[in-house]
């Protein structure tokens, strides 16, 4: 199995930034599609960004030039950095993975069978 460990998410300002992280193991396993979702309440989660073991990103049209994906595989650690925060932004965000997926338009995963925890975003 992998164990996905979220942080640094908070509070903060409208048009600020925060950087999350997503830690996984096992140390010896590189999931192939990894991604960042969120989730507003009473709502699905929605894809946010994705990318592959290969570096290929994808992100959700919504946030395109908000928000950057990048995986290293060195510190088994996955990240999710944005900008310009908005306070329609507020929401649980999760990462998941997979072992076989791919990475799909719209910033999300062709599968994910691995999620964390979360780690709430608030924007004011």
């Amino acid at each position: 199995d992998v164990q996905l460990v979220e942080s640094g998410g908070g509070a903060v300002q409208a048009g600020g930034s925060l950087k999350l992280s997503c830690a996984y193991s096992p140390v010896s396993t590189t999931p192939r599609c990894m991604g960042w979702f969120r989730q507003f309440p009473g709502k699905e989660r929605e894809g946010v960004a994705a990318i592959d073991s290969n570096g290929i990103e994808s992100i959700s049209d919504s946030l395109q030039g908000r928000v950057t994906i990048s995986l290293d595989s060195a510190k088994n650690t996955l990240y999710l950095k944005m900008n310009s925060l908005k306070p329609e932004d507020t929401a649980m965000y999760y990462c998941a993975a997979d072992l076989y997926a791919r990475v799909r338009s719209g910033g999300v995963c062709s599968g994910l069978s691995y999620w964390g925890q979360g780690t709430q975003v608030t924007v004011s």
